[in-house]
């Protein structure tokens, strides 16, 4: 009877390491603020990872297709209820998030006999100035976070916190074009950290054992540079603007072809995929 808390709790841990080993393999997905709006920024292997959602509000994940398939479809039926039953103008992020894909995927995470959502959500929501936008990251334990000016989703938190910190040392991009790089650099940054921490050895003797360290070094920028040519020359680089320079309420706006060639940094301006 006493030990069943204590299962509960060893079974969370497991599956917590469990979802972590899966998305080291993953593509990371950045979304910046900018002046003309809010830019979502990854790269897919065939599958598209961004999407809209409702007036103003795009999603991007990270993990399972077919759990990310799944969430998106139910934030697309609650974002167009919302929107019949009460207005559009309620049917916001935050509401999506908090009311919508948090609760489910945590319920699916503490549910042992259950398989979790090999999934991590992120929801942007683009503002009339960039002071309003918002964008909200929920982990795949239902944890959320918001923001305004930038979001990551990584293979693990403290490569999201570190990319986070690098971010807050330069000012906000005064255009696409710098968003655009910066948003590129973190990506290349997460995209070389997926993966890599290195084990460390606790204990003495018969009883030490190896845990994951969760220290995080950046890379150096050539090989930041090189990791994104890398993938560039493979892979699809998939972006989206949120703009909020349009007289309209569809803001959605996927950047592609001779735009996104035009937009690219020197450095990256490299044939890509269609």
């Amino acid at each position: 009877m006493y030990e069943e808390p204590y299962r509960w709790v060893e079974a969370v841990a497991n599956r917590r390491q469990y979802l972590d080993d899966q998305f080291t393999q993953g593509n990371p997905l950045i979304a910046v603020s900018c002046p003309q709006g809010i830019l979502l920024l990854t790269v897919h292997r065939g599958t598209p990872k961004l999407y809209e959602i409702y007036d103003r509000i795009a999603l991007g994940g990270m993990g399972h297709p077919a759990d990310l398939e799944k969430l998106r479809f139910s934030l697309l039926d609650l974002a167009h209820v919302e929107g019949f039953q009460r207005s559009p103008s309620d049917v916001t992020a935050s509401r999506l998030t908090k009311n919508g894909v948090a609760p489910v995927v945590k319920q699916a995470f503490e549910e042992i006999f259950r398989a979790p959502y090999i999934v991590k959500i992120l929801l942007a929501e683009v503002g009339k100035v960039p002071e309003k936008d918002r964008i909200f990251t929920t982990n795949y334990d239902g944890l959320f976070e918001e923001c305004s000016d930038v979001g990551i989703l990584a293979s693990r938190k403290s490569v999201e916190k570190a990319l986070y910190d690098e971010w807050k040392k330069e000012k906000a991009p005064e255009s696409l074009e710098v968003a655009l790089e910066r948003a590129l650099r973190l990506w290349g940054l997460a995209s070389l950290l997926q993966g890599s921490f290195p084990s460390e050895e606790v204990g003495d003797g018969e009883g030490s054992q190896k845990v994951e360290s969760d220290r995080v070094s950046l890379p150096d920028e050539e090989a930041a540079r090189q990791r994104i040519q890398e993938m560039l020359n493979k892979e699809t680089l998939e972006c989206v603007l949120l703009d909020r320079t349009v007289s309209i309420m569809e803001t959605y706006r996927v950047l592609a072809g001779d735009e996104l060639h035009v937009l690219l940094p020197a450095a990256f301006n490299l044939p890509l995929r269609p």
